[in-house]
């Protein structure tokens, strides 16, 4: 119904922003991602996913439609809603996770993403013929990131400081040394 709103930014708060288009404001829950690229009073554009319950018409917005996609691909796994969808999407980029489902990698799912094992067995096992193929550099990165996941947090940084700064690491970055580097320079500049 709603794909797509164009508008000045109004206001973003922690878990969604307002935009304003044609004198309506709409609220648009979105990943911190998202929402880090907004800025008030300037013009934005998201991808829009409205999701209808009895009680509620709620937006979701995203930078990209392929970000979108694979919210809406997300929301085909049975007991995922769209609230339980952009969690998962606020702690792991849909390439990332898209890799780690094209290789059933359900354990660095649970490791990086912070979501439990079930959830992260039924996804791997709906979407994994969905989501195509994985490429090489993809699974080096997806191995880098659990060793360095589990090298930052013995240098106490929290599971949500490593992974948010590991979600920073571009794909290109692969081996687990030059991708716990990165995080670090990452962390330090925060």
């Amino acid at each position: 119904m709603i794909g797509h709103i164009g508008g000045v930014v109004r206001a973003v708060y922690t878990s969604h922003a307002l935009v304003s288009t044609g004198g309506i404001g709409y609220k648009i829950a979105a990943t911190k991602e998202t929402l880090a690229r907004l800025t008030l009073n300037k013009p934005a554009a998201l991808w829009t996913h409205l999701a209808v319950r009895d009680d509620a018409l709620d937006l979701y917005g995203f930078g990209t439609e392929e970000d979108l996609r694979f919210f809406e691909l997300l929301l085909t796994v049975p007991g995922i809603g769209p609230k339980s969808a952009l969690a998962v999407l606020d702690v792991v980029s849909a390439e990332t996770l898209r890799s780690a489902i094209a290789s059933g990698n359900a354990s660095y799912m649970t490791k990086v993403s912070g979501i439990g094992k079930k959830t992260a067995a039924k996804i791997v096992l709906e979407l994994k013929d969905k989501v195509g193929k994985e490429e090489m550099g993809a699974t080096q990165a997806l191995r880098g990131d659990e060793e360095a996941l589990e090298a930052l947090r013995s240098l106490g940084y929290s599971a949500a400081e490593a992974r948010e700064a590991l979600r920073k690491v571009p794909q290109r970055v692969e081996t687990s040394s030059a991708r716990l580097r990165e995080a670090l320079r990452i962390l330090g500049n925060s």
